[in-house]
């Protein structure tokens, strides 16, 4: 019954933005007091439930989102953006602009959370679609599956961190096989798949772009020369994965040495932390794309102030998604799925992909599914023979299927490509699935010669 409840709970969420028109934001609200109620919650708790789910998301994301855009912005009104997007359309050329997005989308994604990257790279690669004419989807979709792959995949992203290491795996097994299934993951459900979806929704490849995130890109135009140096723009861009791999890389060793924490450790763990390096990074780009260039200040501050107007409403959306995860958590819809595997002896990578699955399915997070997922298998691995690291990656891969209206996700791509609900599920749910198919079925290859 649970299960059942959530099903037409989201049918029903679906039908008010759909036909009714109801807004997303009021919409979410509704449905997850629904929701609780149909679960059983004791009504007098259920908007409790509500406010705290939208405060752990506004608590996780308003810092990261609101930053982010804020440095997006100053990257794309000093011409930054402009710069780094006519550089990569000249060393890869229009004709294979789509690849240099990957790349890009990857090399970021490594080091940075789903979100940060978003932020980030949505005005540049705005800014390259303006410049070669070409659909923003149509790169943005391929950029969004490099981002997502290294986050289900790629340690130091916190699912395959926290799950390699209550599973006992070796970090740095996991790593390897992450990228040699990353590599192929992304080919498919990033470039492959964007062909197959222009022509299934060729709306959302041919409408004018008007997603929240992406007018933090629309800049006006420069000539070449008025713009920061390459090197500049890029440095500031990237400066958020410098802080955050220098802070891996210092608690790895600390990890691996078994130092004691002291001031030194602390200090770089609170500068590594995603919402400091955001905010450092916001400070470098008022210096280096604004003072620098002798650019007033209340100029700058005007970037500032637009920018977050930009993603208002964002926010809240983002904020209520979470209260939709909390009322199904607090429901019991995780607890319920797990009883369903209680004692099966399918194959350990099918199975944590499997329990991943559902429980992704059933209430939206990525990472609390890998999460939950990892304390399910752990009993059930005794005696069994399994590579660990592959089971990290079966989890992951599990974890991230079918984003839907209980993922937060799902809700950050709709209003920052500006798509409507039928083309969001059309491309980005079907794009995790393929993540998500495609990870478990490189994981039981690799399992055959590991």
């Amino acid at each position: 019954m649970p299960l059942i409840i959530t099903a037409i709970g989201i049918l029903l969420l679906i039908f008010l933005i759909m036909k009714v028109r109801l807004h997303t934001f009021i919409t979410l609200v509704v449905i997850s007091f629904l929701l609780g109620v149909g679960l059983g919650m004791p009504i007098n708790e259920i908007m409790g439930s509500i406010q705290n789910g939208l405060g752990k998301t506004m608590a996780s994301t308003a810092l990261i989102f609101g930053l982010g855009a804020i440095l997006g912005k100053l990257i794309a009104d000093a011409g930054g953006a402009q710069r780094i997007a006519m550089t990569l359309i000249d060393k890869f050329g229009k004709k294979h602009v789509q690849w240099a997005v990957v790349l890009a989308s990857f090399i970021l994604g490594i080091a940075l959370f789903f979100e940060v990257g978003l932020v980030l790279l949505i005005p540049i690669v705005y800014q390259i679609a303006k410049q070669t004419k070409i659909s923003f989807v149509w790169l943005g979709l391929p950029m969004t599956t490099a981002l997502s792959v290294t986050h289900a995949f790629l340690p130091p992203h916190p699912g395959p961190t926290v799950i390699a290491a209550q599973y006992g795996a070796n970090i740095g097994m996991v790593l390897l096989y992450g990228f040699v299934i990353a590599i192929p993951t992304i080919l498919i459900a990033g470039p492959l798949f964007t062909i197959f979806a222009k022509k299934v929704v060729p709306s959302a490849f041919n409408k004018v772009m008007e997603g929240s995130i992406a007018k933090l890109g629309d800049a006006k135009a420069y000539k070449l020369e008025d713009t920061p140096k390459f090197s500049v723009s890029a440095f500031t861009a990237l400066f958020p994965v410098l802080l955050m791999s220098i802070a891996t890389i210092v608690t790895l060793i600390r990890d691996v040495v078994g130092l004691e924490d002291n001031l030194f450790f602390a200090i770089v763990e609170t500068i590594g932390h995603p919402s400091m390096v955001m905010l450092l990074s916001v400070l470098l780009a008022i210096y280096t794309m604004g003072i620098a260039r002798k650019i007033p200040i209340d100029s700058i501050m005007t970037s500032v102030e637009s920018s977050v107007k930009a993603i208002g409403m964002l926010l809240l959306i983002l904020g209520v998604s979470g209260s939709l995860k909390e009322v199904l958590m607090d429901g019991g819809v995780g607890d319920y799925v797990a009883e369903i595997f209680e004692g099966s002896t399918i194959s350990p990578l099918v199975l944590a992909w499997l329990i991943a699955a559902i429980i992704r399915l059933a209430q939206g997070s990525a990472t609390v599914s890998a999460l939950t997922t990892a304390g399910l298998v752990i009993p059930m691995l005794a005696g069994s023979d399994v590579n660990l690291a592959l089971l990290v990656l079966a989890t992951g891969s599990g974890s991230v299927i079918a984003s839907h209206v209980n993922d937060t996700g799902f809700w950050i791509i709709k209003e920052s490509f500006g798509l409507t609900m039928k083309e969001t599920f059309a491309t980005w749910t079907v794009l995790e699935t393929l993540i998500s198919v495609c990870g478990l079925g490189f994981v039981l290859l690799l399992s055959l010669f590991v």
